[in-house]
């Protein structure tokens, strides 16, 4: 029974959500190295802090077996910290400027001649920040002068008027026209999916 951190994603951070979700105490925060510092001893394998982490950095091993395997999946991990900074589609946006509302796109956006995505989501669709496809790969692969913004579903109208069904969703607009949508998180491993569906949408 142990836990391992991922330290190449991990903000390694005091605040910690695994450390605070903890019921053990497994996790402990050393101020002389400014790290956090893990006693497997007292780890019971619950698996509560694994699914606190919001970057999935935390893993939880039960055999030796999944211990060595999910230690050479972190040595060979390729990420880095900086890949929290993206803006990720299903994600909470870094970026405030992107966030918009249900007015600015009946007003502002609507009208717009140049092609544009809408992204609507809510807190119960929120991803993973590295599991999902970056923002700017998905608006690229419509075009290139695409505008796009999120927006926080806080009503059921965007839902009807496009009949909705699941949450994240993407909406492509072009010339003043509703070009389709894909409903559903999508991760990086499906990335290439995705892409050929925009391209289908972009060429309608």
């Amino acid at each position: 029974m142990a836990v391992l951190i991922n330290f190449k994603i991990c903000d390694n951070d005091k605040a910690c959500s695994g450390m605070s979700a903890c019921p053990q105490g497994v996790f402990q925060w050393d101020s002389e190295k400014n790290t956090l510092v893990i006693d497997n001893d007292k780890c019971i394998s619950c698996g509560i802090c694994e699914k606190a982490c919001m970057v999935s950095a935390i893993k939880v091993a039960r055999t030796k077996e999944e211990y060595e395997k999910i230690k050479k999946e972190y040595d060979e991990d390729p990420r880095t910290i900086n890949d929290l900074l993206v803006d990720r589609y299903g994600a909470t946006p870094i970026d405030k400027a992107m966030i918009g509302s249900e007015k600015e796109i009946k007003l502002k956006l609507l009208e717009a001649q140049r092609p544009f995505i809408v992204e609507l989501y809510n807190e119960d669709s929120i991803m993973c920040l590295l599991k999902s496809i970056p923002m700017k790969k998905i608006a690229d692969a419509f075009d290139s002068e695409t505008r796009y913004r999120k927006i926080e579903v806080t009503s059921d109208t965007l839902l009807k008027e496009y009949n909705i069904k699941e949450l994240p969703c993407l909406l492509f607009f072009k010339n003043k026209k509703f070009l389709g949508k894909i409903e559903g998180y999508i991760d990086e491993d499906n990335k290439e999916k995705l892409i050929n569906e925009i391209q289908a949408l972009k060429n309608k």
